[in-house]
């Protein structure tokens, strides 16, 4: 009962839970270990954090100055201006209504759309969101920029919170406004630090750990184990950087792989592209390294709460054999994403018949290899140091109420094995207390059975 209970919630570890304070020692261990870093954010923060914002986009590079929502009311097709039907090359020619801006209620000629391929195929009553642009001239204010999804993200949001809650009750509740912090991380200080011209990697770094400490003390409470987490998941990323650095100057990438950081040349001048790389295999190692520690944390505390007296190297070598199974699984799960992302690519090399070598060559792969690599070396790293890390907090005073408790039950008795919660229980209501009359005398021993003696055999 005691693994069972340790193991059905190991994430769910705040202030408020059932376990034992850790010790002074242990205390002044962690804090001489988090100042550092702490200090270091601050300062960080102070000195990187933006002024007013980038400049927005030129008008000549296409960009709208605004976005408006609007309704298909009809749609004409047939075959594209200047082309011969015989050609088959359809176009939709459709007319919206405006449901918001400066023309909200008109009617608008849309410019003619093709239909060749994946492009898309509008339907009346849909709602469309066009592009601005009021220098264009009469008949070219508003061209047809997406499709309007806030509905279906939405829902599908709704969906994701009810999931969390439902099942992480407040916890849940903690985790998703610690999600909403890291966004808001992301969109008012790293985003825009990095349009500033300042390094990626420093800001990636500073905000990670801003993001990782609200994440984990609002998900698990301010405590001992939360802190052993969130410093072996600091020194973690510390390591990400390192290996991202070396390998990334090594492997001497451009950052220019993809066409969003060509168009963010153009753009934004000022952003360093390779340190744009790096800062990107930070924040994204980050995701999978606080579930690692996290999860070795809360081995550690378990294993020692149902065997106060295991042992520190017996400790630390139970909960690195867990270590090794979520890596095994987490190693993949990384690889997985990037291949995933990468997919198109990948067809697109299979295609040209190149060799495997070839391929993992060029630098749109080769960033995937480093970002890949360096985040695993970091998850691997994580678990002996941050395993080792819980064990020195959790045997410094930590399980002091569990021996305790240990050495208050016989070595053979099989309940040491159940939950606090049966052993108030049965502490009140035990079976012989419980079954006794109180008036009844003390019950008489059967006396034993006389075996034969001299005289009878006589």
């Amino acid at each position: 009962m005691r693994h069972a209970e340790g193991m059905a919630a190991p994430h769910a570890h705040s202030a408020g839970t059932d376990r034992p304070p850790s010790s002074d020692r242990a205390r002044r261990l962690l804090a001489l270990l988090l100042v550092p870093f702490a200090v270091a954010t601050a300062i960080g923060v102070a000195v990187l954090w933006p002024g007013t914002g980038g400049s927005p986009l030129a008008p000549e590079l296409g960009a709208p100055e605004e976005l408006f929502d609007a309704e298909i009311v009809s749609v004409e097709r047939g075959a594209c201006t200047g082309t011969p039907p015989e050609a088959d090359i359809r176009c939709a020619r459709a007319q919206a209504r405006l449901l918001e801006g400066p023309d909200e209620g008109q009617v608008i000629q849309l410019q003619e759309q093709s239909e060749a391929g994946s492009a898309p195929l509008l339907q009346i009553n849909d709602v469309v969101v066009l592009g601005y642009y009021p220098g264009a001239g009469g008949g070219f204010e508003y061209s047809f920029a997406d499709r309007q999804r806030r509905v279906p993200l939405a829902i599908l949001t709704l969906i994701f919170m009810v999931a969390v809650v439902g099942l992480g009750r407040w916890k849940g509740l903690r985790a998703i406004l610690g999600l909403g912090i890291s966004l808001l991380v992301l969109t008012a200080f790293v985003l825009p630090a990095i349009l500033q011209g300042t390094s990626p990697l420093a800001v990636a770094l500073v905000g990670s750990t801003v993001i990782a400490a609200a994440a984990l003390y609002l998900a698990h409470g301010v405590n001992a184990w939360t802190t052993t987490a969130l410093i072996g998941t600091l020194v973690s990323l510390a390591l990400v950087g390192v290996l991202a650095s070396v390998f990334v100057d090594a492997a001497q990438f451009t950052g220019l792989a993809d066409e969003e950081a060509t168009f963010l040349q153009v753009t934004a001048g000022q952003v360093d592209l390779r340190g744009l790389l790096l800062g990107g295999i930070v924040i994204g190692a980050l995701g999978v390294l606080d579930d690692v520690t996290v999860t070795q944390v809360s081995a550690v505390w378990e294993l020692h709460e149902a065997k106060p007296d295991y042992g520190r190297w017996n400790l630390y070598r139970a909960a690195v054999r867990i270590g090794r199974d979520h890596i095994a699984s987490t190693v993949n799960t990384l690889v997985l994403a990037y291949a995933g992302a990468s997919l198109p690519l990948f067809l697109l090399f299979t295609q040209a018949n190149q060799g495997l070598l070839d391929v993992v060559n060029g630098e749109a792969v080769a960033v995937e290899v480093v970002r890949t690599l360096a985040g695993s070396v970091g998850l691997v790293a994580s678990v002996p140091l941050t395993t080792a890390l819980a064990v020195v907090v959790v045997t410094e005073g930590g399980g002091r109420v569990a021996r305790r408790r240990k050495d208050e039950r016989r070595s053979g008795d099989p309940r040491r094995f159940r939950s606090r919660a049966e052993e108030r229980f049965w502490d009140r209501n035990d079976p012989p207390a419980r079954n006794q009359d109180p008036a009844a005398p003390p019950p008489v021993e059967p006396a034993a059975e006389k075996g034969p003696t001299d005289a009878d055999e006589r």
